[in-house]
């Protein structure tokens, strides 16, 4: 009885889309925010070399904590959007399909 619990059920194509969308979503929002972070602190070096500004590493790390958050918000607005995206791919797949329940409202 315990071996037959025990199998590793297999993802549905629907949770391999969701986990794939997801990585993606994660990925983009990591080179934004080390994209982000490469500017701002280009920026202010060019800034610093110039005269204009100081050298004070708490501009720096107000840089850190920006693209920080911005990966932070970025990823969770990202998962709800995989959901829609990959539940309407299905929709459409299955209404080619004729495995609809609904086909007109």
């Amino acid at each position: 009885l315990k071996e037959a619990t025990d199998e590793v059920q297999a993802d549905t194509p629907l949770q391999e889309h969701l986990t794939d969308f997801a990585d993606k979503v994660a990925r983009v929002a990591f080179s934004i925010g080390f994209l982000l972070i490469a500017a701002l602190c280009i920026k202010e070096g060019i800034l610093i070399s110039q005269g204009e500004r100081e050298a004070e590493a708490s501009v720096f790390l107000n840089y850190v904590i920006i693209a920080v958050a911005v990966i932070v918000m970025a990823i969770p607005e990202g998962l709800p959007l995989a959901v829609t995206i990959a539940l309407a791919f299905s929709m459409k797949s299955m209404m080619v399909d004729d495995n609809c329940l609904v086909r007109v409202l």
